[in-house]
């Protein structure tokens, strides 16, 4: 994923001029407070951002109109412009950042995506590259922009934009099923796991101290696996939340070389719950498992608290003391 940096100069304007009761500070600290860097208009290559009738006074509804008519001036059809990412990419990231802002209606949301995706799909090159953007950008969870939330909005609109009898349609419909899965307040799907010595356990039945399970999706295969295990197994604070406790760590290993998974028992840390599934989460798409290590957050009734989450917001919430 290349650096594109969040609301440009362009749309502060966009939105603050002719804004009368705005005052000359707010507009100045609005914009002061944005960080241009490689900016289109300093390239001299800038997005085709609609033009906002002048009788749209207030901020709300000059914001309601860009994003519902962000990409009526868009060229999907040239695939020049479609290509230059400081066009395309940096527009894109720019209506994400504010449908994500925590603001913004979802009317104003699901309009502004309708918009957007019935554009780009007639164009294959287009529809290649906007794809891909949403998947880099909402679905990857290393991406700065991750948003299930905005991802799944944005499955649903693919779903009611493209044709029904579509063969895309089956895959969108599979990633939206798997996406509502375990949400945060849900309870936690059941699978059954095995132990080194073979002994068949089943999560729901996993036996919770401290009111807080950590569950870790791995794979001793996966480099990323390495780094995220390697900082988790030198953490003392998270080694005596489980000697004293707090908080039981369950790490299940997702694949199918049941070789490499024993070779690798020696290396997990002290105090841990580690077992096989047998690949039964991954052949049954019981959890999302777009990224490995996965790792969620449960209470002792097995309800998520934390889906995906990345490590330091799972030792914030258990409170972990600062590295």
């Amino acid at each position: 994923m290349s650096e594109i940096y969040i609301v440009t100069f362009v749309i502060i304007v966009l939105l603050f001029s002719s804004c009368g009761n705005i005052s000359q500070q707010e507009k100045t600290e609005a914009i002061g407070s944005e960080s241009v860097g490689h900016s289109q208009v300093e390239t001299g290559t800038s997005f085709p951002f609609p033009e906002i009738p002048a009788m749209l006074t207030q901020p709300e509804e000059r914001k309601a109109y860009l994003l519902e008519h962000y990409w009526d001036r868009f060229n999907f059809g040239d695939t020049t412009l479609v290509n230059n990412r400081e066009v395309t990419e940096q527009g894109f990231v720019n209506q994400i950042s504010l449908l994500a802002d925590g603001v913004t209606p979802e009317k104003v949301i699901r309009e502004s995506l309708k918009n957007w995706c019935s554009r780009f799909m007639p164009e294959a090159q287009a529809r290649q590259v906007m794809m891909q953007l949403a998947d880099d950008y909402l679905y990857n969870p290393n991406s700065p922009f991750y948003n299930e939330g905005l991802y799944g909005v944005y499955l649903e609109t693919m779903l009611e934009v493209l044709p029904e009898e579509d063969a895309r349609r089956s895959s969108f419909d599979f990633k939206l099923r798997l996406l509502r899965r375990n949400k945060v307040g849900d309870k936690a799907t059941d699978f059954s796991y095995y132990l080194p010595d073979g002994q068949k356990k089943s999560l729901v039945a996993t036996s919770v101290r401290g009111n807080r399970l950590l569950l870790v999706f791995y794979d001793p295969e996966c480099e990323s696996c390495h780094e995220v295990l390697r900082e988790m197994t030198a953490d003392a604070s998270l080694a005596e939340a489980v000697k004293a406790g707090r908080v039981t760590v369950l790490a299940v290993y997702t694949e199918g070389n049941q070789e490499a998974w024993r070779k690798g028992l020696a290396d997990m840390p002290e105090g841990w719950i580690i077992g096989t599934d047998r690949q039964k989460v991954k052949e049954e798409a019981l959890y999302d498992l777009k990224a490995m290590p996965s790792l969620y957050l449960l209470d002792g009734q097995k309800r998520v608290l934390l889906k995906d989450a990345p490590l330091g917001q799972i030792r914030e919430v258990l409170g972990l003391a600062v590295k």
